[in-house]
């Protein structure tokens, strides 16, 4: 399987809800939004190590996602970048946000596991959706 095909899996079990099935897809010492500046969006935090992924699952459930189209995949061997639409609903405050194009990075081991992933978004419009402005 590709990483392109792999990724495509992994939307597919998100899209089904089976985070079992991702979880698969991670080496044991994934590093899940490496490298994320500090923010208030609970699900863009870092989190190293497989076992504790699921917590990037948990607090999504702040968010009602109305929309989670991918779009375009583009990359080789060793890294997959894709552009997602996205539109979701921040349940505190009722306010939505629309990311066209939002940018999710994905990088391989030897293994063809998904060792670094990271989202690339407009964490501005979410920390004020998350704030109610």
């Amino acid at each position: 399987m590709t990483p392109i095909e792999t990724v495509q899996q992994i939307y597919a079990a998100f899209g089904r809800g089976d985070v079992p099935a991702i979880l698969a897809h991670l080496a044991d010492d994934v590093e899940w939004e490496y490298n994320a500046f500090p923010n208030p969006a609970p699900w863009l935090q870092t989190i190293k190590g497989r076992a504790n992924v699921p917590a990037f699952f948990q607090a999504l459930g702040a968010i009602r996602l109305t929309q989670f189209e991918p779009r375009q995949f583009f990359g080789d061997d060793r890294t997959v970048v894709d552009l997602v639409d996205v539109r979701f609903v921040v349940e505190a405050t009722g306010k939505e946000v629309i990311e066209p194009e939002a940018v999710h990075i994905w990088h391989f081991d030897d293994a063809g596991k998904v060792r670094r992933f990271r989202h690339r978004v407009d964490t501005w419009q979410t920390a004020q959706a998350l704030k109610g402005d």
